[in-house]
């Protein structure tokens, strides 16, 4: 069952070489025998235990009026911070959110369920989304424990959305949803070898998704291609009746992304890259200059450079409108929490982690949930003017200013550095990612596999102007199609360092 597309899953459930309810018990065996034990990448923080029941009725389902929509049928994990109605929690990665059983679908599960997908279950996290302390290490988290990049076990998954991103490298479903404050799809995309997509904010409705920031949050597909991500993307969009951000997507959402698929995308494409996001590996470098080099014999012209100029003037100002937004997003998501859940307000958390130190806060603190307590109402000018100055320089002087003054379809950089060993003493140290413009911007980036380091997967970032998921997934796509570099891990317990 390695590498199975969704396509080609439809095509055997099609012509009856096998069910939706032996598809998930495949991929439950094989989260059993690989991720609970074995290597124990420890992605799957829980399975649904209906995922058989719910296959068996759309099996049904499919013989008396045919599959719903790409995806009928299709066993699909949810990040940890992603509610569904499913008898499991949402976490969030954090115990004391044990309880916290929703009575609602988020919009992503909604979207998902209509669809005919089967969500199989609950993927591992970095506790809090990553947003808890300056010193974390990403894919750990108090409920459960630390996620184990599949390419070399000791190496570290990135991103908060770690367990969606190994879970699919290992082929442990068909596809994952991650969520993105900053990196958090693109940045375990890139670290597992796998397709990560970004969307615009506001493409995909965040309600029923534990928040950080509704400037900069959102949720995506994670998949092994480009277009089982195009095809998880167009399920995924929407207008969200409980997330206002969303409207201004009506008229900028497709319910089919595979539409703008095709091979020859490069051909004619102007693609410009942003030299001053290299230079901090000269592996992953030269992994980058190859991709440029097929890109261009691809028939694509390349601007070279084409920097976003102002990538390093907002990190301030972007930490200071999350600080500011992850208090008073949190303390409105936490107002809606079941009685079996205490507690109401990040203040309580913070007490909460503190009564809890031992098993919450063995390796790092809270020091980003203390500076945000701290914070003020979001009427504050120091937040107002944080968040103007990000979007201007993240945007205006940013990708927008870049990709007008060259005509560029895109902006190309490498989408981090390889993977680092996992450190509970000192925490992550990513050398070098290109997520924060994006990010900031609230604009798309689709991260595809361009090479290996070391046998380390590294990927490569295609960013554009807000909505243009069309265009990045055209050349995403073109540039697998000529590559085709993804590799399935080995589980390998460290590097061989053999060239």
């Amino acid at each position: 069952m390695e590498e199975w597309s969704i396509s080609q899953l439809q095509e055997m459930m099609g012509n009856g070489r096998i069910t939706a309810k032996e598809i998930v018990q495949l991929y439950l065996d094989r989260i059993q025998q690989i991720d609970q034990s074995g290597p124990t990448l420890n992605s799957v923080l829980a399975v649904n235990p209906k995922a058989l029941a719910i296959a068996e009725a759309l099996d049904t389902e499919r013989q008396t009026s045919g599959p719903r929509r790409p995806l009928h049928g299709i066993p699909i994990l949810l990040k940890d911070n992603i509610e569904s109605t499913d008898p499991l929690p949402t976490t969030t990665g954090s115990l004391a959110l044990a309880q916290n059983f929703a009575t609602q679908d988020s919009f992503v599960a909604e979207r998902l369920r209509a669809a005919g997908a089967i969500i199989l279950g609950k993927t591992n996290l970095s506790e809090w989304a990553n947003f808890r302390s300056s010193r974390s290490s990403s894919g750990w988290s108090s409920a459960g424990g630390q996620v184990r990049n599949p390419y070399a076990l000791d190496r570290n998954p990135c991103g908060s959305s770690s367990g969606s991103g190994v879970a699919v490298a290992a082929n442990l479903c068909a596809a994952a949803i991650g969520t993105e404050t900053d990196g958090s799809i693109v940045c375990p995309s890139h670290t597992n070898g796998i397709v990560g997509v970004k969307p615009t904010v506001g493409l995909i409705g965040r309600s029923g998704i534990v928040p950080i920031s509704h400037s900069q949050d959102t949720a995506g597909p994670m998949a092994r291609t480009v277009r089982d991500a195009a095809i998880l993307l167009g399920i995924l969009t929407g207008t969200d009746p409980r997330d206002n951000a969303t409207v201004a997507s009506a008229n900028h959402s497709h319910s089919d992304y595979t539409q703008f698929l095709d091979k020859d995308g490069l051909n004619g494409a102007r693609i410009g890259i942003s030299r001053n996001f290299f230079g901090h590996n000269p592996y992953v470098d030269a992994v980058i200059e190859e991709a440029i080099e097929t890109m261009r014999q691809a028939g694509a012209t390349v601007v070279d450079p084409a920097n976003i100029e102002t990538k390093s003037e907002f990190g301030d100002s972007e930490f200071e409108v999350l600080l500011y937004e992850f208090k008073h997003d949190l303390n409105a998501y936490l107002a809606t929490m079941p009685n079996t859940v205490p507690y109401r307000t990040l203040a309580d958390l913070i007490a909460f982690n503190e009564a809890n130190k031992e098993s919450v806060m063995p390796y790092f603190a809270q020091e980003h949930f203390e500076a945000a307590q701290a914070k003020g109402p979001l009427s504050d000018k120091a937040y107002l003017e944080a968040l103007a100055k990000s979007h201007r320089l993240s945007r205006d002087e940013g990708i927008d200013a870049t990709l007008k003054a060259h005509q560029l379809d895109a902006i190309v950089a490498p989408t981090g550095g390889p993977a680092w060993p996992t450190d509970w003493v000192n925490g992550d140290h990513y050398g070098g990612a290109s997520s924060s413009p994006a990010a900031v911007a609230g604009y798309p980036n689709v991260t595809v596999p361009a090479g290996y380091v070391f046998g380390l997967p590294v990927g490569i970032s295609f960013i554009g102007g807000a909505w243009q998921e069309p265009t990045l997934l055209r050349l995403a796509y073109a540039f697998e199609q000529v590559t085709q570099v993804r590799q399935p891990p080995q589980f390998l317990p460290t590097l061989s360092f053999e060239l």
